[in-house]
């Protein structure tokens, strides 16, 4: 084997400068980072109302549940809330004022509430 390339006969590089000028390369930036933000923007906002949407249908069930003296529900998404990080579930009007009824998690599902057992 030799490193003679025949394909490669006659080939000079270029006189050393990029292909595209620094503007050329500065709109690509610009665009691709427009695109990514384009594709993953609805994604989160939709999440974002699904869970919020979710967490409120759960919490008016569980207020119902634990304080039917209370005039309405509050779902919270909290960092640092008593249930960790998620949203939380508070019962608004009741007697006391606000109180913590539940913590649905940080990706909320419908209301798991107890079911009463029989002779109890």
């Amino acid at each position: 084997m030799s490193d003679h390339h025949p394909e490669l006969a006659g080939y000079e590089p270029g006189d050393g400068r990029p292909l595209r000028s620094k503007n050329v390369v500065r709109v690509m930036r610009v665009v691709v980072i427009l695109g990514i933000i384009a594709l993953v923007l609805p994604g989160i906002v939709t999440t974002l109302s699904v869970g919020s949407s979710t967490a409120a249908a759960a919490c008016a069930t569980w207020v119902d549940f634990e304080t039917p003296d209370a005039t309405g529900a509050s779902a919270r998404f909290e960092f640092f809330g008593p249930g960790g990080p998620g949203w939380q579930c508070y019962s608004v009007g009741a007697f006391g004022g606000d109180r913590l009824v539940a913590s649905l998690g940080i990706i909320p599902s419908g209301a798991r509430l107890p079911v009463p057992t029989i002779g109890s």
